[in-house]
């Protein structure tokens, strides 16, 4: 078939759960057979996401091909079951940067180097270079409205004119709000929406509608009628006690068969058993668990948005509910008793590399009083540096680090007999970095010396007289799935209960 497009706008306010939308219609579409490619086009000028503040935009998400995306990727990913690349994350800043070195190139032949034709044109080959799949879903990232995000919008309009309306369908996600001090939902920012996106060329096909209650038959026709779509494309997104609910509500609101429809598709009945079978699972935990996630971060828990849904899975595998205490590493360095009656710990990275004190104490508290811990990333760092330090190798911690680490996916060797060994079933596996720095191999061959268990390339460390107590370079968040649970964080949470 024709490779259809599906582009997502978002209006009236951020935050509306734009990407959670396409993850979700990317697991309606693959649940009836299809292909589906996703991707997200951001307006910010940032050229690398790496770069990002995580307490501004939250986790960097790191792709197999070592690409530093925005945190959205996680989602498409952990809902899709597919594994992205870098021309699944473009920022204005990207698309910029290729025009003026193309410029730069004399690639236009001297001609006036312009925002149309020059940046639609580049916008609309990124989008539709992933033309071996059935779909292509995109997200427009800001709301309609933004200045930045003119050129994004220009250049999907002129891609429903190129490859015909009949393969392309507009979705806008608008807030459809309750207003407590009078009683009534209102509909005006939302057709406020659809008139800015309309007057942009752009006539949506589905308003997604977010709404934290339903809404009634006469709003939606209310809506349709001012809007100019049909009463079935109005579509209504209401909160859900789980992100991996969504598919199943839009389900029940035949959100992908009026897309398929509109595409003059055969309607395809899904398969979303397994799927329904696991947020059943997550709504009916036989039990519960209170992990402490310590990082320097914590104020914004999209921040680590990736290592909390790897928890979740792990919980739903176990059928625990898992309570995570958000508890940041300059409170445990004034005072680390606040880490009690926690049934586990988990030693979040950061950006900056950085052995603070509290991550140390972190390290300390939980070797001592044997509480099951996971280390990532800087997390592992700070704990080679508490370990060698009661080793008595403190001069050596200033030489265990490397300049440059690895990133994206790599294929290492586990010790045989070794809890990541046993959590994985594998001797040889491959999972995501994203190190600017690394323990160094001579540094961690030096400490095996010492009772510690090193794996290849010191990819992970781990203590043997202790219940539980692994560190990792790696980041296994970054491959859990719900249907595919990280098997670090799985025999974390087995090693609770």
């Amino acid at each position: 078939m024709q490779t259809k497009y599906v582009f997502v706008t978002g209006g009236v306010v951020s935050g509306l759960g734009k990407g959670i939308t396409v993850a979700s219609l990317g697991r309606l579409l693959k649940a009836r057979n299809y292909k589906v490619i996703t991707q997200k086009f951001d307006p910010y000028l940032n050229s690398y996401p790496g770069h990002l503040d995580p307490l501004e935009h939250g986790e960097v998400f790191i792709t197999d091909d070592g690409t530093e995306t925005d945190l959205d990727l996680g989602h498409y990913e952990r809902f899709t079951d597919e594994s992205l690349t870098a021309n699944s994350s473009m920022t204005m800043g990207k698309i910029y940067t290729a025009v003026l070195n193309k410029e730069q190139n004399n690639s236009y032949y001297g001609a006036t180097v312009q925002v149309i034709p020059h940046i639609t044109n580049e916008i609309k080959d990124r989008i539709c270079q992933a033309n071996n799949a059935d779909f292509v879903i995109t997200e427009v990232g800001g709301t309609v409205g933004d200045i930045e995000s003119l050129p994004i919008l220009e250049a999907i309009r002129q891609i429903a004119h190129d490859v015909g309306r009949e393969n392309v369908v507009f979705v806008h996600i608008a807030l459809v709000p309750y207003l407590d001090y009078i009683g009534e939902m209102k509909t005006k920012p939302a057709q406020h929406s659809v008139k800015e996106l309309s007057s942009l060329g752009i006539q949506p096909d589905i308003i997604v509608c977010r709404t934290d209650r339903p809404i009634p038959k006469e709003m939606r026709e209310k809506l349709a009628l001012f809007c100019n779509v049909e009463p079935r494309c109005v579509i209504q997104n209401t909160n859900a006690q789980s992100i991996y609910e969504v598919p199943l509500l839009l389900e029940e609101e035949r959100f992908a068969d009026t897309i398929c429809d509109k595409l003059k598709l055969k309607l395809i009945k899904p398969d979303l058993e397994v799927w329904q079978a696991l947020v059943d699972r997550y709504k009916a935990p036989k039990g519960q668990v209170t992990i402490g996630l310590v990082g320097q971060y914590v104020e914004l828990r999209d921040a680590y948005l990736s290592v909390v849904e790897s928890l979740n899975h792990a919980g739903i595998h176990h059928g625990l509910q898992v309570n995570i205490q958000w508890i940041s590493d300059e409170d445990v360095a004034k005072d680390a008793s606040i880490l009690k009656k926690l049934d586990g710990i988990v030693l979040a990275g950061s950006v900056d590399e950085t052995c603070s004190s509290g991550k140390l104490k972190t390290v300390e508290y939980a070797q001592n009083e044997q509480i099951p811990f996971l280390g990532i990333g800087t997390g592992m760092h700070s704990t080679m540096t508490a370990l060698a330090k009661q080793a008595g190798m403190e001069k050596d911690v200033t030489l265990h680090i490397k300049e440059k680490g690895r990133r994206g996916a790599v294929s290492f060797r586990l010790v045989e007999g070794s809890k990541t060994h046993q959590a994985y079933g594998e001797e040889v596996i491959e999972e995501r970095f994203r190190n600017h720095c690394e323990i160094s191999a001579a540094f961690g061959e030096a400490l095996i010396d010492k009772g510690w268990i090193i794996s290849e390339k010191t990819a992970a460390v781990e203590l043997a007289d202790h219940p539980w107590f692994v560190c990792v370079q790696f980041h296994p968040e970054y491959k859990s799935r719900l249907t595919k649970p990280s098997p670090l964080f799985v025999d974390f949470l087995g090693a609770i209960q």
